[in-house]
């Protein structure tokens, strides 16, 4: 497999003579797979034979020993190439560089290794509360997307604690729980500061049962006011939609791809990881329909195809989508060549609706549904209609586009009200 990529022998000797020779082919023969570019190679391949010195040179004698000198070996890394610049920004892009393929090799050779990835912090309270995660999981019966979420607001509560020097969660006390209520909450949304005050009533109520804590705490993390209807959907206008799409090029694999994407999401009021999951068995090309299984509400729904959906749909299938087995329909354009994420759906509509120069509170993936929901509203749609056609699961979640439903509450301003 080298040989492709390096023609002279001594090159090739040299890479060979590298004690991690053998996972360094193997990484090649991936990226060969995943369709990465031949620049790929002749930059990664030297930093992981570069890895391989450092490796050895600190006492490895392993593959699971060198796979935890991966930040060092970064550090290491970036005091020999600093940023001409200086810049923390440069500085980090240099270590990630470093790091990167040194991390994907070792997802490549090393059973159950999870360095590297975008969400890969262990379990945090994984030595005290060891069981927390498998109690969510098997006892609740929680997804794996809720499962994130509880990770996520508790890896904060480990960090707010590990910065108070507190080593033990039977060092918690009610004013630590205040205080980190205090640091955090003012810089989330209402809806996260409950989230998170929840998450952490459920993890401290589970420690007091298992007799982590001594005394149930839960009680002193009081849940914030969060109001359903305080709030407006943050959608955008019909004549912003058409602008949002006319800033999609579509004579690139990307554009193709976004600009099915987008139609998918105004269209139907698709949520991001609805539109990441779809795949090609869920386009009915001989009844013209679309299956959406799975909603978040527990069930399916079948749309009719519209035909402005299906052509771009059929667009990328046929001039962007990459030739593999596996069955998704969206995939990366980049290599590694796998089926996109439910957070580049949102950054998809992030970056074009910043194109088009139109700003939005919280922009992402809602921005396009809460415009669906809307349109359907002002054409008069019954609200239980448009909650079925969205997926909703309880219809007080449609109640609230009836604050935007701007022509009928200006006809309650002016009149009485009765027609309506």
């Amino acid at each position: 497999m080298l040989e492709r990529y390096y023609y002279q022998p001594k090159t090739i000797d040299r890479i060979r003579a590298n004690w991690l020779a053998p996972s360094i082919e193997r990484y090649v023969e991936w990226m060969e797979k995943e369709g990465y570019s031949p620049r790929n190679f002749y930059r990664r391949v030297p930093i992981l034979c570069h890895f391989g010195d450092y490796a050895q040179k600190n006492g490895a004698q392993s593959l699971e020993q060198a796979a935890l000198l991966v930040e060092a070996f970064a550090k290491d890394w970036l005091s020999k190439h600093p940023p001409s610049n200086g810049s923390p920004l440069a500085a980090a892009k240099i270590m990630e560089d470093a790091r990167n393929p040194v991390n994907q090799m070792f997802r490549l050779v090393v059973p159950n290794y999870t360095g590297g990835g975008r969400h890969t912090k262990p379990d945090p309270f994984r030595n005290e509360a060891p069981g927390f995660f498998t109690y969510l999981s098997q006892e609740k019966g929680l997804k794996p997307s809720t499962l994130f979420l509880y990770r996520h607001y508790l890896i904060r509560f480990s960090d707010f604690l590990s910065r108070q020097g507190i080593l033990s969660l039977k060092e918690i006390s009610v004013a630590t729980l205040s205080a980190f209520v205090v640091d955090v909450a003012p810089k989330l949304s209402p809806n996260s500061r409950r989230n998170l005050c929840g998450t952490v009533k459920v993890f401290l109520r589970y420690c007091h049962r298992e007799n982590i804590l001594p005394n149930s705490l839960e009680q002193a993390v009081e849940m914030p006011q969060a109001y359903r209807l305080a709030t407006l959907p943050r959608a955008i206008g019909w004549e912003d939609v058409r602008r949002m799409l006319d800033q999609v090029d579509r004579r690139s694999v990307k554009g193709r791809r976004d600009y099915a994407i987008l139609l998918l999401l105004v269209t139907y009021g698709l949520r991001a990881h609805e539109v990441a999951a779809l795949t090609l068995e869920d386009i009915d090309w001989q009844r013209d329909r679309l299956l959406v299984p799975e909603r978040k509400a527990g069930h399916s729904t079948a749309y009719p195809l519209a035909g402005v959906v299906g052509k771009a749909i059929l667009d990328y299938l046929q001039h962007g989508r990459p030739k593999t087995e596996d069955r998704h329909l969206f995939f990366r354009v980049l290599a590694p060549i796998v089926p996109i994420q439910s957070s580049a759906v949102s950054s998809c509509v992030v970056t074009y609706l910043h194109k088009a120069g139109i700003t939005v509170y919280r922009a992402g993936s809602h921005t396009l549904r809460h415009t669906c929901i809307q349109h359907l509203v002002d054409a008069d749609f019954p609200l239980k209609t448009v909650g079925d056609y969205v997926g909703h699961r309880s219809p007080s979640s449609t109640a609230i586009y009836t604050k935007i439903a701007t022509e009928a509450l200006r006809q309650v301003a002016l009149g009485d009200g009765e027609d309506l």
